[in-house]
């Protein structure tokens, strides 16, 4: 019976350092994208390892290339809370493939999402502006500001990768045969303004747009359906390139939205990568900070506590019942 005790004494002592290693979070540094969602989760990410998980949690500047490359080359920084893996595909999957990086899980829940939409007031009035053929079929209706004769179709801004995608597509739907002109909004601003003119008026609008977005969260739009499906191959092949002689009809694909992590983080803070493979918002979850993000010029961490405090039914179901009690307190505490 001592020879068995002895034994399993040692046993665990082999395995209990690794076991509290695994759990031990540590200095742990989070990419903050520079935009308005990936800054977000990167707060909110940061506050719950802090005070959840008991991490020295540091925000570090970060953008999609940049910061996928530092993982994969240096180690740091350990989660990226916001990777469009579609942009870096090729850099992920190396990185994934040398066990460098881990993905732990979506960002977005629903991807990212692009297409084209109309007003949700006109779908109300009119079911048939929810399609491809509705919309061709009441052309009369989407006036062009310059030319009463022809319909309006707003692309996306020249210069931007969404560009080719809706340029492309305007030309496979034929749309211009079908009385629209392709409009330059110019910029992003200009795009957005002209949705936002566009509802607080009840006019008519159709054109490109994508989520999640503050303006999505604004103004309640519908995404129009061209009836043909996903052609991904199609659409990474053709739809997406310069060079595309003959586009297609084809529904934008989903754009993979991921939290990545290096592979050092994941063996040593298990607790934490479990939180991060749960944690991931809709678009509509998104769309609505978003606008509240910008009405009250609010920066990720302002937004991180209203989530935290606005949210906890949502937030609360990624982490465990005692997790969620340290987080609790510190929210009030703040």
């Amino acid at each position: 019976m001592k020879q068995i005790t002895l034994a399993v004494g040692l046993l665990s002592s082999l395995f209990l350092p690794q076991a509290i290693a695994s759990d031990q979070c540590g200095k742990v540094s989070i990419a903050d994208m520079n935009w308005s969602s990936a800054s977000l989760i990167a707060n909110v990410d940061r506050f719950i390892l802090e005070h959840g998980f008991g991490c020295e949690a540091e925000l570090l500047p970060g953008d999609t290339m940049p910061t996928s490359t530092s993982m994969i080359e240096k180690g740091e920084p350990d989660i990226a809370p916001e990777m469009w893996s579609n942009s870096v595909k090729e850099l992920i999957e190396k990185g994934v493939s040398e066990k460098r990086i881990v993905i732990a899980g979506q960002s977005l829940s629903d991807g990212g999402e692009e297409g084209f939409w109309v007003p949700q007031y006109m779908v109300d009035k009119d079911p048939s502006l929810s399609t491809i053929e509705g919309v061709i079929a009441k052309v009369s209706e989407f006036k062009h500001p310059e030319d009463p004769e022809r319909g309006a179709f707003y692309g996306c801004p020249a210069g931007w990768g969404c560009q080719l995608s809706a340029e492309n597509l305007y030309r496979a739907l034929k749309l211009s045969d079908a009385g629209f002109d392709l409009i330059d909004p110019g910029s992003g601003a200009g795009l957005a303004g002209s949705i936002a003119r566009a509802y607080e008026r009840e006019k008519s609008w159709f054109g490109y747009y994508w989520s999640p977005t503050a303006v999505l969260g604004k103004y309640k739009m519908v995404k129009v359906d061209f009836g043909s499906g996903i052609d991904e191959e199609h659409f990474k092949n053709c739809t997406s390139q310069a060079e595309c002689a003959d586009p297609k009809v084809t529904m934008y694909p989903k754009a993979l939205v991921q939290t990545v992590t290096t592979s050092d983080f994941a063996k040593k803070s298990a607790q934490g990568f479990d939180y991060l493979s749960k944690r991931a918002f809709t678009n509509a979850q998104m769309n609505g900070l978003l606008a509240w993000m910008e009405d009250n010029q609010a920066d990720g961490d302002t937004a991180a506590e209203y989530f935290l405090t606005n949210y906890e039914d949502v937030w609360t179901q990624w982490v465990a019942a005692d997790v969620a009690m340290k987080v609790k307190k510190a929210v009030k505490a703040r």
